[in-house]
């Protein structure tokens, strides 16, 4: 689908909709392509591929308002889709805080030239010979004796917004990844491991064969783990597991956490939560970002918001609703689906990284453990208190001893981030990102 082809649906759509009886409309279209492929144990396991364009109109009476979607783009259909809408909309409760965004925070063209795709979908053949080659090379690693399964895939997407106060644009962009993971084996049982990237061109993407070595190195180092005695200690998060605390950080500012008292920082703003010289940038104008954009989810201008600014707590992550319930101005940080009303969400959210190297962060942490993997963390939105079951390496003096497994550590995550230092070793890889970081101390339950 093309911009000629999704510009006379959106028009048609909003006339619909204000012919029915909406007072403003907005609407929106999402054209995508997926394809991908599965490989294990040198056999091609799947391909699939999809392809859709999904609609979504949000209609305005008053105060009131209701989402409708479809995938149908019949004239017979959108008209029905209208209708049904605005019955839905006069029948919804109050909201007093809906509306579309303010006319003058609009984005106006020409919008900025991100390159966020280079639109060239590979062949079935070229993702199957980019799996086969990822996992044979983590196979050929020496300990390695079974693998979970490769795959490599190619995916592209296209979004057409359109309001009925005068605003039009368009943003797209592709992805292709590729990963594998594989399972090691020596005389005390086995161990799993993986690896993976994701890139919006081909050419930035790492080769098959280093992701695959890397994957199966990663499971062979985590062979005969030991337990660990319950103690407290420091941690050190790698650069693949550090995001998801910067993660938790952008569910902590979203407005609707926010509006709603739901969240452990709502008292927090202009307040230090991290340590001087710490910084956290959420940018959707970065070149090829994962998570750039144009404009936002409401049609407003966007740009480089400076989230944690040596240190301090500067902004929420707000549409024009969350602005509006807390007398604020929006940031054009909306996000926008087929089902419902905008929501909120970060863009490309960084954690910029400091002076330190990763061996910096193993010997400044005497004896501490590095985290290998993570699973399902848990953090209480209104407390903070945070816990999760992982594994990893005991490191004493810079070097690492053994691997550890079964674990679980515990702390506060507002006393993580005061104490948190950042390592050189910031790699892209996703739409939040961080570099490895280090923490003081946190409650490690062993033995």
């Amino acid at each position: 689908m093309q911009t000629k082809d999704a510009l006379p649906i959106l028009e048609s759509l909003i006339s619909d909709a204000k012919a029915a009886g909406a007072e403003a409309a907005d609407a929106v279209l999402y054209h995508s392509v997926s394809t991908g492929v599965s490989w294990r144990m040198g056999n091609l396991e799947d391909v699939e591929r999809s392809e859709g364009a999904d609609l979504g109109l949000r209609v305005l009476i008053g105060k009131r308002q209701a989402s409708v979607s479809t995938t149908d783009h019949s004239k017979a259909a959108l008209k029905e889709l209208a209708e049904r809408a605005v019955a839905m909309a006069k029948a919804a409760p109050e909201d007093p805080y809906c509306g579309l965004a303010p006319a003058e925070r609009l984005a106006k063209e020409p919008y900025p030239h991100l390159d966020l795709g280079d639109f060239k979908e590979p062949s079935t053949d070229a993702l199957k010979e980019r799996a086969a080659a990822c996992e044979e090379a983590a196979l050929a690693v020496e300990g390695v004796v079974n693998s979970s399964g490769a795959g490599a895939s190619y995916g592209e997407g296209w979004k057409w917004l359109m309001t009925s106060h005068g605003f039009f644009g368009e943003s797209g962009g592709s992805n292709h990844s590729v990963s594998v993971s594989v399972i090691s084996k020596d005389d005390n049982g086995m161990e799993t491991d993986y690896d993976y990237d994701s890139k919006t061109h081909l050419s930035a993407l790492k080769g098959a064969v280093e992701v695959g070595m890397s994957a199966g190195q990663r499971a062979v180092r985590r062979l005969s783990p030991k337990k660990l005695k319950s103690r407290t200690a420091p941690v050190i998060f790698d650069n693949r597991l550090s995001r998801s605390l910067i993660g938790q950080l952008a569910g902590a500012v979203n407005g609707a956490a926010i509006a709603r008292g739901v969240s452990f920082l709502k008292n927090k703003m202009g307040e230090k939560i991290f340590a001087d010289g710490i910084n956290i940038i959420d940018d959707p104008h970065v070149p090829r970002g994962a998570g750039s954009r144009p404009f936002d989810g409401e049609g407003v201008a966007n740009a480089r918001i400076d989230l944690i600014k040596d240190g301090v707590l500067t902004a929420w992550l707000l549409n024009t609703s969350q602005a509006a319930q807390l007398d604020l101005e929006t940031n054009a940080r909306a996000t926008r689906g087929t089902g419902g009303a905008p929501g909120s969400g970060p863009t490309n959210l960084t954690l910029e990284p400091g002076s330190a190297s990763f061996d910096d962060l193993l010997t400044q942490g005497g004896a501490c453990l590095l985290l290998g993997d993570m699973f399902g963390p848990q953090v209480n939105p209104n407390t903070g208190d945070y816990s999760v079951g992982c594994s990893g390496f005991w490191v004493e003096n810079g070097e690492i001893v053994h691997p550890v497994s079964e674990i679980t550590i515990a702390g506060n995550i507002l006393d993580m981030y005061a104490g948190l230092v950042p390592a050189s070793d910031l790699e892209i890889r996703g739409p939040v990102n961080a570099p490895s970081v280090f923490v003081q101390a946190m409650t490690i339950a062993g033995d």
